[in-house]
């Protein structure tokens, strides 16, 4: 069969992966022989490159397939599009705002990060979420998350509660050092008590006009990034490409999930999936194998 003119955009952590889980042997081996022969795959993760890689079976994932990258597209941390791309020799020499050749042309397999801020298609956006926000009302909004996790009881607490990057400030109510035994008891108990949901709903209310988007994803904590720092960012960088299609696959696809606006973005046809295998069913599905 012929490779179709066909972009598949993956989140990893429920998609791919288990969360926190690298990818089973199996389905990396049916996206990189079977699927990647008839469209190109790209992934959309939150996490940074080296988490991103290392659930993707490592490094090496990049040149799997020889001179083909095995996967091309990874949002970094929601603040950075990282371009896995093909470099010829004559673009060697390109910045890391990226080649002008074609993402997916001949060559080498290189990193090419763009930051947000330091993008010209970022516009007027600053290179940090401390730019974005002002470091006094920063802490403002800090303070008050420290405040209101500590006057609620779950299961357990641990530390790391808030973790600033460069894009987000992710919040864990539990804290991101708890164990994987302690981040399942805290998903099921969030799951009754809806923890997060109510912490996002009071954020919302106390910080109105700060232009922020709160984004509920994986078993322990949300994100908090400006508007238009979300998964979407991917998705100007793959515009010249001229893709027939551009599929999206999630887990977190509802209202307020972390991948609810590149699943209703109409740039793309969102897939909402409930698991890594339920992942690889839509995809045979689709292409009717």
């Amino acid at each position: 069969m012929a490779k179709r003119n066909i972009l598949l955009l993956f989140d990893v952590d429920g998609t791919l992966t288990v969360p926190q889980k690298v990818i089973e042997p199996e389905l990396e081996k049916f996206l990189l022989s079977e699927i990647k022969s008839k469209c190109t795959i790209g992934i959309v993760g939150g996490s940074d490159l080296k988490k991103i890689a290392h659930q993707m079976g490592g490094d090496k994932v990049i040149t799997k397939a020889g001179l083909e990258p095995g996967y091309i597209l990874v949002l970094l941390e929601e603040k950075a599009v990282s371009i896995i791309e093909r470099e010829t020799d004559e673009s060697k020499v390109k910045g890391k705002q990226g080649s002008e050749n074609s993402l997916w042309g001949e060559g080498k397999v290189r990193f090419a990060e763009t930051p947000l801020g330091n993008s010209e298609r970022s516009g007027s956006l600053g290179r940090n979420i401390q730019d974005y926000i002002g470091e006094k009302k920063l802490q403002v909004f800090i303070n008050y998350a420290l405040k209101y996790m500590s006057d609620i009881t779950l299961p357990c607490k641990r530390g790391t509660f808030i973790e600033f990057r460069t894009g987000l400030i992710n919040v864990s109510p539990v804290g991101r050092s708890c164990s994987q035994d302690e981040r399942e008891e805290f998903e099921l108990f969030d799951k009754e008590n809806k923890i997060r949901e109510k912490f996002v709903k009071s954020l919302q209310e106390k910080f109105p006009d700060l232009g922020l988007v709160f984004s509920i994803g994986g078993q322990i904590s949300f994100d908090v990034y400006p508007k238009g720092w979300d998964k979407t960012y991917c998705l100007r960088h793959v515009h010249n490409e001229q893709f027939d299609e551009i599929h999206f696959f999630g887990d977190k696809t509802s209202p307020g999930g972390n991948d609810h606006t590149i699943y209703n973005d109409p740039r793309t046809i969102g897939h909402t999936v409930t698991s890594p295998e339920d992942t690889r069913k839509q995809v045979e599905q689709l292409f009717k194998l």
